[in-house]
C-alpha cells in the first residue's frame, strides 16, 4: 500500500496487475483512486505470462488516456501457483525497462516450490545479472513476509519490501511515510529478524532447523500432488499443477442449468457453486470471480494446507460432491469435459 501510494496520482495513472489476482492489488488501487490495469495469465500454458498480451494491455490503456506507471507480478503467483522462468523474467524486466514501468516483484511464497523444473528465482538477482544500463536504472521493489514460507506465521505481520534504483531522494520521501507509523510491530519483526538471518551451521539449532523445515517443505509438495490428481479425477474440473505457492486453482466446467440455477438464485455461478460445496462438506473454498477470470470461465481455490494426512479423505469428499453436483445439473448425455 505504501508503495501504490507513492505510484498513483489520480485515476489516470495504471497499474498493470495479473488476472487471476490477489485481490489486495485492485482494492488498493481503487481505494486510492487509480486504475487497474489487467493482463492475463494464460491457463493452457500452466498460467503463463504472455508479452504480447502485456503490450496490449498497456496500448488499450493508452489509448483510454491512462499512463501506466507500474507492473505487479505474483512469482510464485497467487491464486495460480505457478512459477515464472528465468527467461520470462527477463522479458517482464525488458518490457517494464522499455515502458518506464517501475516492477513491483510479490515475492512471497518464494520457499514455497514444489517443483524442481522452475526454480525460485527473484526478479532482482535476474536485473542484477542482466548487466548493463537496465540493472541501473530499472526500479524495482520487491516485498517478502513472514507469514509464508516454512514459517507460515500470518498473524506476526512481519514483512519487507527492498528498493533496487529508486532514486535517493524518492526513496528517503517513502521512508518518511513508513515512519508516520507510530506503532511498530515488534513481534513481527523479530520474526521477519530470523527469516533473513536463519540458524547457521554450528549454530546450536541449526540441524533441527533444516530437518523441520525440510519437512515441512516436501509434506507441502506431497500435498500439491495430492490436491492435484484428486481435482483431475473429478468430472468437469481441470487443474493445472501447484508449481509453487500455497494454493490449487482448479477450473470448474459448470453446465448450463448449474449456470442457470446460480442467476435464479442471485449467485454469481462459481460463488453458488462454492456455496453448495461449503454446505455438503463443509469444506471452505474463494469463488475465481474473487480474483478475476476471463468471461464464463470458472474457478475455485483452495489452500493445499489442511494435515498431509487428512488431504486424501478431502479429496474425496469433494469428489463426491462433485459427482453428486455434476449429476444433478447436466443435461442428458453429459457435459463433455474439454
Amino acid at each position: 500500500m505504501q508503495i501504490l501510494n507513492c505510484i498513483i496520482r489520480g485515476e489516470l495513472d495504471g497499474i498493470l496487475v495479473p488476472v487471476p489476482q490477489y485481490p489486495l492489488y485492485s482494492a488498493t488501487i481503487s481505494l486510492l483512486g487509480g486504475s487497474l490495469v489487467p493482463y492475463y495469465l494464460e491457463e493452457t500454458a500452466n498460467w503463463g505470462l504472455d508479452i504480447v498480451n502485456l503490450r496490449q494491455s498497456v496500448a488499450q490503456a493508452r489509448s483510454q488516456g491512462i499512463t501506466v506507471r507500474a507492473m505487479v507480478i505474483i512469482n510464485p503467483g497467487n491464486p495460480t501457483g505457478q512459477c515464472l522462468s528465468e527467461a520470462n523474467l527477463k522479458e517482464v524486466l525488458q518490457f517494464c525497462y522499455q515502458n518506464n514501468l517501475v516492477l513491483l516483484g510479490d515475492e512471497v511464497y518464494q520457499q514455497n516450490i514444489y517443483q524442481d523444473e522452475r526454480p525460485f528465482i527473484s526478479a532482482r538477482k535476474v536485473l542484477m545479472d542482466m548487466g548493463g544500463n537496465i540493472s541501473k536504472e530499472l526500479q524495482l521493489v520487491s516485498f517478502h513476509t513472514v507469514s509464508k514460507g516454512y514459517w507460515g506465521e500470518c498473524g506476526q505481520r512481519g514483512g519487507y519490501f527492498e528498493m533496487t534504483n529508486i532514486p535517493p531522494k524518492t526513496a528517503e520521501e517513502i521512508y518518511k511515510v513508513t515512519c508516520t507509523s507510530h506503532s511498530p510491530n515488534v513481534p513481527g519483526q523479530i520474526f521477519l529478524g530470523l527469516m533473513v538471518n536463519p540458524p547457521k551451521p554450528g549454530d546450536i539449532s541449526y540441524e533441527r532447523f533444516v530437518r523441520e523445515s525440510k519437512g515441512i517443505l516436501e509434506s507441502l509438495r506431497r500435498r500439491a500432488q495430492i490436491v492435484t490428481d484428486g481435482f483431475n479425477s473429478c468430472r468437469n474440473v481441470i487443474c493445472n499443477f501447484t508449481e509453487g505457492a500455497m494454493y490449487s486453482f482448479p477450473q470448474i466446467r459448470l453446465p448450463p442449468k448449474a449456470i442457470e440455477a446460480a442467476k435464479n438464485a442471485g449467485k454469481v455461478p462459481d460463488v453458488f457453486y462454492c456455496l453448495k460445496l461449503l454446505e455438503a462438506t463443509g469444506i471452505s473454498t474463494v469463488p475465481g470471480s474473487g480474483f478475476g477470470q476471463k468471461e464464463g470461465v470458472f474457478h475455485l481455490r483452495t489452500t493445499i494446507l489442511p494435515a498431509e494426512e487428512d488431504m486424501p479423505a478431502i479429496m474425496a469428499s469433494f469428489k463426491k460432491f462433485n459427482d453428486d453436483f455434476m449429476k444433478q445439473y447436466e443435461d442428458y448425455g453429459g457435459y463433455l469435459r474439454m
